[in-house]
């Protein structure tokens, strides 16, 4: 697994903004303009962090992947790890987690932002209090965290997606979209640069389709079987959240269509690999999840420790080495294609 991982750089199977923002940080013993326009006192010497690690959804293996590295760095650092979320995406209850954590003064917090504009107010609310924020997977708006993770540029998420797709369908034929919610801020950015590689580079392909499956198995089952029936036509089903993938393969492997309707997503090997194996799914394109938590919560640390702040080019974040920063992304690393050849040497 390792030299195969090693090969991810920057990765795409995720969002470069680059936007500017206030400097939310503050050198040992003095204090800081909050954005809300009072001033956050810096961290005392020697206390023990506190940190929050939010998912959109808690039940996702996804999430569970990514808080396996949240853990081995909490532990390396020596930080309190509070890991809560909505049992299924609820923009609603992530802002009730974040008012949860400001009344009990947590030092920063990490989140994967289910809607952009719906968390961003309650996000604002923590850094007026003094609580740093940093976000990862999925991003809300720049002026309300101090930097974001991203496990890849959205271009290289998206373009790796469609031109796999276009690979597989010799670059012809009806595909469809599963998503996981109509609102998910991530996900809607992939499906914007998507749309646009399929505009510009595979004319004969045609987009039919995009359905959310609300970041649920049963309910991408349900859906890929109403668009197999929908669109008899249908050549592909591309799965861009990662309880959709194993979901698509489930409905195209009852329906009798394995290998004529094909299946790629973004999904984890493990849950993905008996249907790669049989050839229900064709590939699945991923970063390393585990190392996305690490990283996330390496950054949430040096963040609150006054450590990482803005401008920074480069920062050292543990056993990952020294991390890039483009602006005020992160980036974790390249995306990597997951199929019959090679998905025997992963799990995770």
């Amino acid at each position: 697994m390792k030299p195969l991982f090693a090969l991810l750089a920057c990765a795409g199977l995720l969002l470069a903004a680059g936007c500017s923002k206030t400097d939310n940080t503050a050198p040992t013993g003095g204090t800081v303009p909050k954005p809300g326009g009072g001033a956050a006192p810096a961290m005392p010497a020697g206390k023990k962090l506190t940190l929050g690690f939010m998912p959109k959804s808690k039940g996702n293996a996804y999430f569970i992947s990514c808080k396996q590295g949240a853990d081995e760095a909490a532990k390396e650092l020596g930080v309190e790890l509070l890991f809560d979320g909505p049992t299924d995406p609820d923009p609603a209850k992530q802002n009730e987690i974040v008012e949860n954590w400001i009344t009990q003064g947590v030092d920063a917090i990490a989140v994967a932002c289910e809607n952009k504009e719906g968390i961003s107010t309650a996000l604002r609310k923590a850094r007026q209090k003094g609580v740093k924020v940093v976000t990862f997977d999925s991003d809300a708006t720049a002026d309300a965290r101090e930097f974001f993770v991203n496990q890849a540029t959205p271009e290289g998420i998206a373009f790796g997606l469609m031109d796999e797709a276009a690979r597989l369908t010799g670059e012809q034929g009806e595909f469809a979209i599963i998503t996981a919610s109509l609102t998910a801020a991530n996900m809607n950015e992939w499906r914007k640069h998507i749309e646009a590689r399929l505009a510009a580079k595979y004319p004969k392909m045609q987009l039919v389709a995009t359905r959310p499956s609300d970041d649920l198995k049963d309910k991408a089952q349900s859906e890929a079987t109403a668009l197999l029936s929908a669109y008899p036509n249908l050549k592909l089903i591309m799965a861009i959240c990662s309880p959709a993938v194993p979901g698509s393969a489930e409905a195209v492997k009852q329906a009798g269509k394995a290998g004529k309707v094909l299946v790629i997503g973004l999904g984890l090997p493990n849950e993905n690999r008996r249907y790669v194996k049989d050839g229900v799914t064709q590939s699945v394109i991923l970063w390393k999840t585990v190392d996305l938590g690490y990283l996330t919560m390496q950054a949430t640390a040096a963040v609150a420790k006054g450590e990482l702040k803005a401008g920074a080019k480069s920062f050292k974040a543990g056993r990952l080495g020294e991390m890039e920063l483009q602006g005020d992304n992160i980036v974790l690393g390249k995306p990597f294609v997951f199929n019959k050849d090679n998905i025997d040497q992963f799990d995770f």
